[in-house]
C-alpha cells in the first residue's frame, strides 16, 4: 500500500463560496476542456447525447434546496472535486503506489501509467470525488491544473486551476490553506470556512464557505412602486403590464 508522506509545509486547495456561486456549470465545462485537450489520458464520454449520458468530470456541481432553522429556504449549488486531504485515504489503499500525495504542496495525484483501475481508492474517498474512465481503464481526479499552476509560459493570471480562472461569479479561490496570510486563508477565517464531513478524520484542505442569511420574502403586495409618475418606455411599460386582465396596482 501507498505510504502518506510527512504534511506538507505549502497545502495548495480551493475555497469555495456556497453564497456566490449560481451553478451555471462554468466550472465544470472549463474542467473538461482543459484536462481533455492537456492533461493525460483524454476524459472520455459515453454516449453523451444519449437518454441517459455519461462520462468522466473531474468536478461536479449539484443543487440542493434547503431549510435554514430562520429565514427562507435557499437553494444552494454545491460544487465537489477531489478535496487533497491531509490524511488521504484513497492513497493508503492504493495497492500499486499509483495514487499518491506530493512533498511539495500536498496536492494528491494519480500515476496514470501505474494506476490498474482496481477502483479500491474510489471506495475509500468518502467524497465520491474519483471516478473510472471507462474508455481509459484508469481512475481520473482534480489535478488542481498542476500542469496550468506551475508553467511559466502562461501569464501569470491563468496560472491558477481553470475551474477558478472560469468562474463568472467569483465563487471559487485557489491558494495555499498552510499560509495564514493568504487571501484563501483569510476568506476561510472571516467567513467560518469549513471543512466537508470534518468527522471523518480526513483532514480536507479545500473549505467550503457557508451561505449568508437571507432575507425574509416580502410579499408582493406590499411593496410599493419605485416611481409613480414615470417617464418614457419604462412608464409606458407598466402602463401596459397594469391594464392587463389580473394585474393591480
Amino acid at each position: 500500500m501507498t505510504q502518506l508522506p510527512p504534511p506538507s509545509a505549502k497545502k495548495l486547495g480551493l475555497v469555495i463560496d456556497l453564497d456566490t456561486c449560481v451553478g451555471c456549470h462554468a466550472c465544470v465545462i472549463s474542467c473538461k476542456g482543459w484536462n481533455t485537450e492537456n492533461y493525460g489520458v483524454p476524459l472520455s464520454d459515453q454516449d453523451p447525447y444519449g437518454a441517459e449520458p455519461s462520462g468522466t468530470f473531474l468536478n461536479r456541481v449539484h443543487s440542493y434546496e434547503v431549510q435554514p432553522d430562520a429565514g427562507p429556504a435557499q437553494l444552494v449549488h454545491f460544487p465537489k472535486s477531489c478535496l487533497h486531504c491531509e490524511d488521504a485515504p484513497c492513497v493508503t489503499v492504493c495497492p500499486t503506489g499509483a495514487s499518491y500525495k506530493r512533498v511539495e504542496d500536498g496536492i494528491v495525484l494519480v500515476n496514470e501509467q501505474d494506476c490498474i483501475g482496481c477502483g479500491l481508492c474510489a471506495w475509500a474517498c468518502p467524497y465520491g470525488a474519483r471516478e473510472l474512465d471507462a474508455d481509459a481503464g484508469v481512475i481520473k481526479k482534480c489535478t488542481l491544473c498542476v500542469d496550468r499552476i506551475y508553467n511559466e509560459n502562461l501569464p501569470e493570471e491563468d496560472r491558477q486551476p481553470a475551474c477558478v480562472r472560469t468562474c463568472p461569479s467569483g465563487a471559487r479561490h485557489f491558494g495555499d490553506l498552510a499560509d495564514e496570510t493568504s487571501e484563501v486563508s483569510q476568506l476561510v477565517a472571516e467567513r467560518g470556512g469549513f471543512d466537508l464531513m470534518p468527522e471523518l478524520g480526513t483532514k480536507p484542505v479545500n473549505k467550503y464557505l457557508p451561505p449568508r442569511p437571507k432575507d425574509v420574502a416580502v410579499p408582493a403586495q406590499h411593496l410599493q412602486p419605485v416611481a409613480r409618475n414615470g417617464k418614457g418606455f419604462v412608464a409606458w411599460l407598466d402602463r401596459t403590464l397594469s391594464a392587463l386582465p389580473g394585474r393591480t396596482n
